[in-house]
């Protein structure tokens, strides 16, 4: 590529900038285009720049005497618009072969490129964990202080972080912008996609390090291994029961409150569990799902089955 030679003289006063040379020498390699170009360089990209800047100190509003007139933005003083140009030039200039992404600071392509390495710079004083940005470690911390400085504006919840917030809005406005591409459900959280196409695939990446079984849900296997600690978080506040999972002590607390939510669409009875309403309901569609191996017998419920097998 050609050497770009720029020679300029320029009077900086409370008078209008005077420009009283300009001579450039261009290869037919670089051109000015309305388009950001791409240099070898930077050197050679910062020369480019600076024709159009020149060009820009041409033109005046009342306010802002330095246009950009390649992003239309206006300045109060002639430095500024060279900062924004610069600014802008960099997102092409920062920019490295591992993907396609750019940046217009080089502080920001140095944190980026520690998603590549693997480098954690920023460790947790609480706990052992480290984290590639600062970011990062700022948001794990809240974990340790209890700090949830992003607040619903509809109800009294409040998050940790800004994602979590939006995420929680949804449940307001029953937006669902993330759509399952095998079906026809749709979701308010990427990660619910992201567990629910794992009924359409099979896959189970969650496995249990004391037995075999493996689940699709990273909350599923947590349940699930406290079958083998014993361990029950869930206390009942209306007596002394406990249990593994929050959902049965949801269930259980209906024995309290005498709640009734699952409602038969034959008839008029109810009842505080989903599954007790699936089983009386195959009493009206005569389902039979418990079929026995051993005989031609089948059963609406599994503990009929069960006992039904002794007999064999």
């Amino acid at each position: 590529m050609s050497e770009v030679k720029i020679k300029e003289e320029i009077e900086v006063s409370k008078e209008p900038i005077k420009i009283q040379a300009v001579e450039t020498k261009l290869s037919e390699e670089i051109e000015i285009y309305e388009e950001p170009i791409a240099f070898t360089e930077e050197s050679y990209l910062v020369k480019h720049e600076k024709l159009d800047i020149i060009e820009d100190q041409r033109l005046h509003t009342e306010n802002k005497p330095c246009l950009c007139n390649k992003f239309n933005k206006g300045y109060s003083h002639d430095s500024h618009s060279v900062k924004h140009q610069i600014t802008q030039t960099e997102k092409t200039t920062y920019q490295r072969s591992q993907c396609d992404k750019a940046f217009s600071q080089r502080d920001n392509l140095k944190s980026h490129m520690r998603t590549h390495t693997g480098e954690k710079l920023y460790q947790c004083s609480k706990c052992e964990k480290a984290f590639s940005q600062s970011n990062a470690l700022i948001t794990h911390q809240r974990a340790h202080t209890g700090e949830k400085p992003y607040q619903c504006s509809k109800c009294d919840k409040a998050f940790s972080r800004s994602n979590t917030l939006i995420a929680h809005q949804r449940t307001h406005t029953g937006e669902k912008p993330y759509q399952c591409s095998k079906c026809d459900k749709a979701f308010s959280h990427s990660n619910a996609l992201i567990t629910h196409q794992r009924t359409h695939t099979g896959e189970k990446p969650y496995q249990c390090s004391k037995c075999d079984k493996a689940f699709s849900h990273r909350n599923a296997l947590i349940t699930h291994q406290r079958t083998h600690t014993g361990e029950k978080p869930y206390q009942c506040s209306k007596c002394d029961k406990a249990f593994s999972h929050s959902n049965s002590r949801i269930t259980h607390m209906r024995t309290h409150t005498g709640e009734k939510p699952y409602q038969c669409s034959h008839c008029d009875k109810a009842f505080a569990e989903k599954r007790t309403l699936v089983i009386h309901q195959r009493t009206h569609t005569g389902e039979r799902p418990y079929q026995c191996s051993q005989c031609d017998k089948a059963f609406s419920q599994r503990d009929n089955l069960k006992s039904h097998m002794r007999t064999h």
